[in-house]
Parts: C-alpha cells; sequence; structure tokens
C-alpha cells in the first residue's frame, strides 16, 4: 500500500471550513497530522471551539492548535455576518470535550514541515496569518513543503469583501504577501473559480439527508449559510474551502490550471487586498501561483458526499 501522504490544515472554521475538513477527514489516502487555527471567519476562540467540536463529531482525534487572534498590522472586520456569531451558525452547539494543544499554531507547522520535509502537504483555507509568522520565524520553511494549497484571492478583481479582494486576503494582506512573496510556487484555489463550481441546492439536500451523524450536525451548522445562498444566487450553493480542499486531495481532478506571478495590493485607496496576476506575463517575474481555472465537478461532489457520509 502507498504510504499516506501527511497533511496539515490551517483553517478558521467557518462553515465551509467545516465542510473541506469533513472532506479531509473522510480521505483515506492522507494521513492528517493536525489543524492549525487562525481568526478569520469569525475570532480565535470560536474558530478553536468549532474544530475541536467538528473533530468530536466526526469521531477524528487529531491535535488542534490556536494561532493568530489578530492580522499582523491591521484589524479587519469578521464574517459572522455569513457564518453566524459563532461561525458556525449560532447553532448553540454543546461544546468538545478535548481542549486544544498548547503548543501555537506557527511553531506546529514549523515543527511538522521539519518532521515531514518535502512530503508535508499544507492546505490553507482561512487567512495567512499563521503561516506568514511561520515563515518570519523560519524563512527556510518553504523548502520543507511538498505542496502548498491556498484558499484565496480573486484572480481578476471581482471579490467579495470589497470590489477587487477576496475575503481571506483582505483579512491579512500582510500576510498574504508574505506568503506569496516566500514561495516558489503556491496552488491557488479563488473566489472566482468558486463561483464556477456551484453545488446545487437539491444536491446538497440529498446528501445532507442520505448522510450520517456528520451531516447531521453539517446540516444544522449550514442551514443559514445555505438559505442566505439560495436567496441571493439562486440555484447553487458555493463552498470554497471544499474546492480548494478537493483540489489538495484529488489533484488529478484539475482540468485547468495556469501559472502566472501573483502579488498582493497592501496600499491602494480602493485595492487593498487584491490579488494582482500578471495575467499577459508583462513584467517578467517567475510564476508563483498555480492558480485553478477549472476542476472535473463530479469529482469534486463525490468527495463532498464522502465527507459527508452520503
Amino acid at each position: 500500500m502507498t504510504e499516506r501522504i501527511p497533511l496539515l490544515i490551517d483553517t478558521d472554521p467557518g462553515v465551509d471550513d467545516a465542510l473541506a475538513l469533513l472532506m479531509a477527514f473522510a480521505d483515506p489516502r492522507h494521513h492528517l497530522l493536525g489543524l492549525t487555527i487562525t481568526a478569520g471567519n469569525v475570532g480565535l476562540a470560536h474558530t478553536v471551539a468549532n474544530a475541536l467540536k467538528l473533530c468530536e463529531v466526526a469521531g477524528v482525534d487529531v491535535p488542534v492548535y490556536p494561532g493568530c487572534p489578530v492580522p499582523l498590522v491591521h484589524p479587519a472586520e469578521d464574517a459572522a455576518y455569513v457564518h453566524g456569531q459563532d461561525g458556525f451558525g449560532d447553532t448553540g452547539y454543546s461544546p468538545a470535550a478535548r481542549p486544544a494543544e498548547d503548543e501555537h499554531a506557527a511553531l506546529a507547522i514549523l515543527r511538522l514541515a521539519r518532521e515531514h520535509s518535502g512530503r508535508l502537504l499544507l492546505v490553507a483555507l482561512g487567512p495567512l496569518t499563521n503561516l506568514a509568522l511561520a515563515l518570519r520565524l523560519d524563512p527556510g520553511l518553504p523548502a520543507r513543503i511538498g505542496r502548498l494549497v491556498v484558499m484565496g484571492g480573486a484572480v481578476t478583481g471581482q471579490g467579495n469583501t470589497s470590489v477587487p479582494a477576496e475575503f481571506n486576503i483582505a483579512f491579512d494582506p500582510e500576510a498574504a504577501d508574505v506568503v506569496f512573496r516566500a514561495f516558489p510556487m503556491a496552488e491557488v484555489v479563488d473566489w472566482e473559480v468558486v463561483l464556477r463550481h456551484g453545488l446545487l441546492h437539491a444536491d446538497i439536500e440529498a446528501w445532507l439527508g442520505a448522510g450520517d451523524a456528520r451531516a447531521r450536525f453539517y446540516a444544522d451548522i449550514s442551514r443559514a449559510n445555505r438559505k442566505r445562498a439560495e436567496d441571493r444566487r439562486g440555484g447553487r450553493w458555493v463552498s470554497a474551502d471544499s474546492l480548494a480542499m478537493a483540489v489538495a486531495l484529488r489533484p488529478e481532478g484539475v482540468v485547468k490550471a495556469e501559472d502566472r506571478h501573483l502579488a498582493v495590493e497592501l496600499e491602494g485607496r480602493h485595492s487593498r487586498g487584491a490579488t494582482v496576476v500578471d495575467w499577459q506575463q508583462r513584467t517578467g517575474r517567475p510564476a508563483n501561483a498555480r492558480i485553478l481555472l477549472a476542476y472535473d465537478q463530479a469529482a469534486y461532489e463525490a468527495q463532498v458526499r464522502a465527507g459527508l457520509g452520503a
């Protein structure tokens, strides 16, 4: 049997993070080493609690490492209006029995990268604050990461937080700038490709109904989010982090991607947090982002169903 791929997920759970994590929990080809947690969708106390609860519901015993409670430099607003004040739909779930680890997320990233040097798959589903801090502590980190998959950005300026910016990057642009400058290549799943890979509400309802305890819990925490999406976008619900996780777990499902140079705008009056992609390769700078343009929809949906136990 092929040795399983070591996997570390940096995340800010979050309804879509939760679905992505369930997908990772269900994938037999990967060995999940832990979850490093940042603030983003909601505050750190909630994102840590949500990660612990999801592990408990899924019966998964992996360490949860709390990380940065705020962006590197400037304060930012969370996305509680999308995910609920607690990030999990304000369902009032009972807290998990297990506590989080004492080790800081940034230190856990560095330690696990050393222990699995050259093989580690690092999936970043939230703001990049923890990873940026790890890079400041050890600039040699990229050489020890096998693959970095980032959910973030809006590669032609059609954002979901401001006109040009996507939430994860806009929450902590300085951190994103540190990461994209440091890594020679990151696989990027941006907001715009997410919009092209929506899931039919009727299918989601069917999968939730056919699933097990994971599906029942996910149905509860995602209900308000799905209703909001249906009111705003009609027949399809989009789940950004789950698409990024599909790319991470099953890269053979990538139908089309382009390698380009990507930079993060830090100072623009109207464009702070924008991901500026050199599509026409005018600058001559080497590509540092493999930007997903299309993923096998059936393969994506199969992974979602597996994560829900459907």
